[in-house]
């Protein structure tokens, strides 16, 4: 029975939460496009918002680059380059814990204002506390992989999640077999990564997909009504 779990946890359920993050979010973009945003409540204590706002988006697009970075290139490309697996392994500790921090102080403000202020509470929506209460259990698992981690600085247990995560987005048979032994806490740290993104087009997490890019090459200004007058 535990076999069948990890291989189905580690296995197949990385596909499942990646098949349903892209086809569910094409499907919400079309059918409903109004949805398609993050519900502001920006006018109601306006500046813990901020505040939390900004250094939860920091840290976490710092963890983002860093996850990408860390876990889908290439080891031979680290190698080639001279970066041993122990200074790698200590740049993801360092980096990583202060990104963590600082997230989860954003996350820890913004949760505070949607559940102790009133306004803000009855403004919110189930899927809006769910969402910040698991990215906030998200940063702390991740934060808990620290103490762990640094009993490893050779940089060898790092290894086994950069050949899971790249045996997964390559289709590799036997993935999960490579993050077996690893301890309970990293297992539990990916499973709710898999979770977040298997909820991703249901939540309000689809605005991250949002960023207007296309405004900077855009060739004049936006018209919002025409110059012909009405016969």
């Amino acid at each position: 029975m535990a076999d069948f779990i990890h291989h189905l946890l580690f296995a197949i359920f990385p596909y499942i939460a990646l098949a349903v993050l892209a086809v569910g979010s094409v499907i919400r973009y079309d059918r409903e496009p109004y949805s398609w945003r993050a519900g502001s409540s920006q006018l109601l204590r306006r500046k813990q918002l901020m505040v939390g706002s900004v250094l939860f988006h920091l840290g976490v697009l710092m963890i983002f680059a860093g996850h990408l970075v860390g876990l889908l290139t290439p080891i031979v490309l680290f190698d080639t380059l001279g970066i041993s697996h122990g200074a790698k392994q200590l740049l993801a500790i360092v980096a990583g814990g202060v990104a963590g921090v600082i997230a989860i102080i954003g996350a820890t403000l913004l949760i505070h204002r949607r559940f102790f202020d009133p306004r803000v509470r009855a403004a919110s929506s189930f899927s809006d506390n769910m969402v910040i209460l698991l990215l906030w259990l998200q940063l702390a698992l991740g934060l808990s992989t620290i103490p762990i981690s640094a009993q490893h600085l050779d940089g060898h247990e790092m290894v086994k999640f950069m050949n899971w995560a790249q045996g997964i987005f390559t289709f590799r048979v036997g993935a999960a077999e490579q993050i077996r032994d690893v301890a309970l806490v990293f297992k539990l740290h990916l499973v709710l990564g898999l979770t977040i993104l298997f909820l991703f087009p249901f939540t309000r997490l689809v605005h991250m997909l949002s960023a207007p890019v296309r405004y900077v090459w855009r060739s004049g200004y936006q018209v919002v009504r025409s110059r012909k007058l009405a016969s």
